[in-house]
Parts: C-alpha cells; structure tokens; sequence
C-alpha cells in the first residue's frame, strides 16, 4: 500500500425490510361453485406473493359467509386482531366485493386498517390504498359496489327467466284463491273455496256486474281471499280473468314485446275452458274502452248492472 492511499469505510446494505402479507379470502355460501371461486382467490393471490420480491405470505384467512351488515366473519375478525398485533403489513384480496358491499362498514374497515398502517391491495380493482387518496378510495368503492349490485340484479332476473323457460319455477305453483298445495307443494283444487269461484264465472255470467257479485258474496257471508268480512272489487275482478282457473299459468308477461311463458295444464281446472273465453268476451262487451286505428277510445255509453 502506497503512503498516500486512503482506506475508506463502505458499510453493508440493510436488507430490505421484508413485508408480511395476509391473504383474504371470502364467499357467500359453501356451493360447490362458491368453493372453487375461494379456492381460486386464494391461488391467484398466493401465487402474486411468491411473485413479488420482500413479500413473505403470513396467513390466509377465508370467511364462508354473507356481504350483508351482521353476517357473522370470524376469519376477518382475527385479521383484524393480527393486525392490531402488528403481524401484517399489508392485506391482499380479491376485490372490494370480497371485504363486503356495505358502503360505510367498508370505508370504517379501511380507515381503521389505515390508522393501524396496514396497507390494502384489491387485487381485481388495481386499486392500492397507499397510493390512492381517500375520495379515490370512496368514488370506486361506491362506484364497484353499484356495479355489484347491478350485477347481482341481472343474475336474479336471468335466473327467474331460465326457471320459467325450464318449467321449474315456483311461480307456476303460486297459490290462488281456490287452490292449495299438496305435500310436494303442487296446486291441488281447494273444494271448499273452489265452489266459490264457480259461482262467481256463472254469477257474472248471468249478468250481475263485479260490485253486484261482491254484494252477493258478502250477504252469503262468505270470507274473502284474505279472511276478511269484505270483499275487494279488485280481487273478484282478477279472479275472472285468471287462467289459473282453467289450468294455464302465463309468466313473464309484461307485454307485446316482453317474453313471457306459458305452460299449459300445469294444474287442475276449475272452471271449462267455454265457461272461461265466454266470460271473457262479456268482459270486453262491458268495457267502456274499445281500440281503433287511432288508439283508445271510449265509448258513447258505459255498460251498467244493478244486479
């Protein structure tokens, strides 16, 4: 070594603080679909940790349970207490809709998780609460919960059109005035209230106008669908065009340009198929509305029963 050389000092670089991950995970119910789906949240994201360098997987924490306020999520609730334990730098999930779909529960969780230093990463969403400001986190929150619920609206409606499509729905087996159910939960004719209906299609028939057949119904003292001493207008009204009576159910019907289903003799009949398009045609005779050319019209006089 020369008399002019100088030693210098480079100390070691600290190793990078390694970051503890807890992975969370959740459904709604234990179906064999939900299962798969949490099975497949928690790879994905398990595979992400593995990816990312100072990234060491803590725990795994995988709820069962429902997004609505008070459903009970014991796997959250010991994350909660691990990260007030100060086990977990940052959280890894799914999407919002994992941690739930309530707007403000949601936003509490996070500012608690944020006052613990606790970072979220929603993983779908690409939306990290470290770098996201607060109305960032709250416009997308509201924004994804919207589009969850739109979602889940669209399944539902698409799920009571494939019933009806499929003659499983349990609408066609929806009980009417004359009617109960078996032990299977199928319509079966009701005699004692079924006579009732009867009387009711030949009452019209004979000329006595819906306010006349309510007036008879109530001085038979007989009860009204509900149980009551009172007769609603309406109620008679529905049941004269009902073709339930004659062993038809139409769903979905909800106009022209709607799909609707129809199944046929889908329960025993009450009333002949003749009994029922008769009372029908005299619904339309009475009618003070007829359609032309140029849409409704009402007529000059009105059709009146005193009977």
């Amino acid at each position: 070594m020369q008399e002019n050389s100088v030693v210098q000092f480079i100390p070691a670089k600290p190793p990078k603080q390694e970051k503890r991950v807890g992975i969370y995970a959740r459904v709604s119910t234990n179906g064999s679909d939900q299962l798969k789906s949490l099975t497949n949240q928690v790879s994905g994201l398990t595979k992400l940790v593995a990816a990312t360098p100072q990234w060491l997987l803590e725990d795994i924490y995988m709820d069962i349970s429902s997004s609505m306020t008070g459903s009970i999520r014991r796997e959250l609730n010991r994350m909660l207490d691990d990260c007030h334990s100060r086990k977990l730098d940052i959280i890894l999930t799914k999407s919002i809709s994992r941690f739930g779909r309530d707007t403000v529960g949601l936003l509490e969780l996070l500012a608690q998780l944020k006052a613990l230093g606790v970072r979220v990463i929603f993983e779908k969403d690409n939306l990290d609460t470290s770098y996201a400001a607060n109305e960032v986190v709250i416009t997308a929150i509201e924004s994804l919960a919207q589009a969850e619920n739109e979602s889940r609206s669209a399944d539902i409606k698409w799920g009571i059109k494939k019933r009806a499509e499929e003659g499983t729905s349990k609408l066609y087996d929806r009980k009417c005035y004359g009617y109960k159910h078996d032990a299977d939960g199928k319509l079966i004719i009701d005699n004692a209230t079924a006579e009732n209906v009867r009387m009711i299609f030949d009452l019209y028939l004979s000329g006595k106008s819906v306010i006349g057949i309510v007036k008879e119904l109530e001085r038979l003292e007989i009860k009204s669908p509900k149980g009551n001493d009172k007769w609603c207008k309406r109620s008679v009204d529905v049941m004269l065009s009902n073709e339930k009576y004659i062993g038809n159910v139409h769903l979905l019907d909800k106009g022209e340009h709607e799909d609707h289903y129809l199944s046929k003799n889908n329960n025993p009949a009450i009333i002949s198929k003749e009994t029922f398009q008769a009372v029908q045609i005299e619904k339309a005779h009475r009618s003070n509305v007829t359609k032309d050319a140029d849409g409704n019209r009402r007529k000059g006089t009105k059709y009146s029963s005193k009977k």
